[in-house]
């Protein structure tokens, strides 16, 4: 893919099958923490709060949504398992034919930004 200059592009600049995944992670995270700065870092959609606060990608069959430096810890990680997600050190895999588990990311999203306000102070 093509680099990109700003969300809009990128998330039109991927296949069909994405978008509407990374459309609702977008409204997840900008309704959730609003206050958060939305860039382009790393070639993908990144939101910055006092640092790193989450970013996505799209890839061949999933979307990935990963979280602040610090990562996920075990319990964030189990409540993706639970729900049938592939998890990462700090990602959770959104295939295409998966819903996006919208509660369990604002709850971690409002963690995480608390979290990174707390480490700026």
């Amino acid at each position: 893919m093509k680099k990109s200059k700003n969300v809009d592009e990128y998330i039109a600049n991927s296949t069909e099958d994405s978008q509407s995944i990374m459309e609702e992670l977008r409204n997840i995270i900008t309704s959730t923490v609003p206050e958060a700065e939305e860039r382009i870092a790393w070639n993908v959609p990144n939101y910055k709060l006092h640092g790193v606060l989450t970013g996505f990608a799209a890839y061949t069959k999933h979307v990935s949504l990963g979280f602040s430096e610090s990562g996920l810890s075990d319990d964030e990680r189990k409540l993706f398992e639970d729900k049938g997600y592939k998890t990462g050190k700090g990602t959770v895999q959104i295939k295409f034919d998966q819903e996006v588990p919208s509660r369990i990311i604002k709850q971690i999203l409002k963690s995480h930004a608390k979290m990174n306000v707390a480490k700026k102070k």
